[in-house]
């Protein structure tokens, strides 16, 4: 009684709402792509800009401290760092899991690619791709992530390893489509994901709940784990 009676936080709503409107991205999109299919970028156009607002918008608050973001993508920095144990080691997961995450999903990009440079999809689905991913990325955070269950191993987003990787990922089949506007969105989440890699060989105490007690499930208040939690429970029922 006491989960369900849990009040919903702020972040936890956000995260409702970016659920909410990427889905309506992606849907208004497919409406367009299967609308028309003849002039791909020219039938997207009325939309490609509101996109690229809102996701380099998105990315931009990323590099700054937030109390409207969660604990996983915010522990990089210094202020969310809170030792637990003066002669306490940060446990972390092995460089080879994530380079094993990191080479399947180049291996999947990569067959995009090659659909693309064969002509049997074209740029339409590959945009499509991007906005599908970002619905994902949510899903992962708030029911169910694959890399979570299967590699990582992580306890929750908050202690996940990963955690800021989400844009690169997202916009990685953007590497096929040269172009300013695609380029931008790219390069921004690489820059994303470059700090966060740079701050983790530097500080890799914040980013271990062996070592930073901000990321004790005592200390959360986002409770973005709510419903995997559910799903655990059922599922070892």
């Amino acid at each position: 009684m006491k989960k369900q009676n849990e009040k919903r936080s702020v972040v936890l709503l956000l995260h409702y709402v970016k659920l909410g409107l990427r889905s309506l991205l992606f849907l208004v999109m497919l409406v367009f792509y299967i609308l028309d299919r003849t002039d791909v970028l020219a039938t997207f156009y009325p939309l490609l800009n509101l996109v690229w607002i809102f996701f380099v918008a998105d990315m931009l608050l990323r590099f700054f401290p937030s109390k409207f973001e969660s604990m996983g993508c915010q522990k990089q920095f210094r202020r969310n760092y809170r030792p637990t144990k003066p002669d306490a080691k940060p446990v972390n997961q092995s460089w080879k899991t994530t380079a094993l995450v990191a080479g399947i999903w180049i291996a999947l990009n990569a067959l995009f690619g090659v659909l693309y440079f064969l002509g049997i999809i074209d740029k339409g689905i590959l945009i499509l791709i991007c906005l599908a991913y970002s619905v994902c990325d949510i899903i992962c955070i708030l029911f169910f992530c694959p890399f979570q269950a299967w590699f990582m191993k992580n306890r929750c987003c908050t202690t996940c390893r990963i955690y800021n990787w989400d844009f690169a990922m997202m916009f990685t089949p953007l590497i096929f489509m040269p172009g300013v506007y695609y380029y931008s969105l790219l390069g921004c989440a690489l820059i994303l994901l470059l700090r966060w890699e740079i701050t983790y060989r530097r500080y890799p105490e914040q980013f271990s709940d062996a070592t930073n007690a901000c990321l004790k499930c005592s200390a959360c208040e986002t409770k973005l784990c709510r419903h995997k939690r559910r799903i655990h429970t059922k599922t070892d029922a």
